[in-house]
């Protein structure tokens, strides 16, 4: 059993064991897209059951969440990214989407460049806290697309970071999903208008 960093007591002994209830309200990535292009993949979760989430949280993945993953495929990737094929790089992970900014507030790290509150010691994972019944948590990254091609970016929702409180939906299966994204070599046509905005010409 892992041991929480500096202690003796294991990283899971506060997270409650057992299934909460949640929906899926939205799930979005723009399915055509073009290099350079600045965009946002949107996920929110509602608590639909009785009991407060302990820690609602969302992975993102390369092609597939599931368990265990083809290699270069799941979590082993980068979260926004995919493995070349050169084994002996010691991160083989390349992105696919720059992560201009994570889910949560931003505050001090984040206006200086650093992630947003939602980052935890996963890489994939990103987590906005305790969840009351009937409230929404809304996971919102601003990516910038900087691999043309075809690429599948899956995600699920957990719980909590340590696998005991799980995340379920109405039917009892498993809340996660998938977005199939053709980005487009060329960059977007943009110019700036009078008002000194930039405008995308498409």
């Amino acid at each position: 059993m892992l041991a929480a960093c500096g202690g003796g007591q294991a990283q899971d002994v506060h997270e409650p064991n057992g299934k909460f209830k949640v929906s899926v309200d939205t799930a979005s990535f723009p399915a055509s897209q073009s290099l350079s292009q600045h965009t946002h993949l949107v996920i929110a979760v509602r608590n639909s059951g009785t009991q407060a989430i302990p820690d609602v949280a969302v992975t993102i993945c390369n092609v597939t969440c599931g368990y265990p993953a083809p290699q270069g495929e799941g979590s082993s990737a980068g979260a926004f990214a995919s493995d070349i094929d050169q084994t002996q790089l010691a991160n083989p992970s390349r992105p696919l989407w720059v992560v201009d900014r994570g889910p949560g507030p931003c505050h001090y790290s984040c206006r200086n460049g650093g992630q947003g509150a939602g980052v935890t010691a996963y890489a994939n994972t990103w987590a906005l806290g305790r969840l009351a019944p009937g409230k929404t948590a809304r996971f919102d990254w601003a990516v910038t697309a900087v691999q043309a091609g075809s690429h599948t970016v899956a995600w699920q929702v957990a719980a909590g970071l340590n696998g005991k409180a799980k995340a379920v939906l109405a039917d009892g299966s498993k809340p996660r999903g998938s977005f199939v994204v053709h980005v487009s070599s060329a960059p977007p046509q943009t110019y700036v208008n009078n008002a000194g905005k930039i405008v995308n010409a498409s």
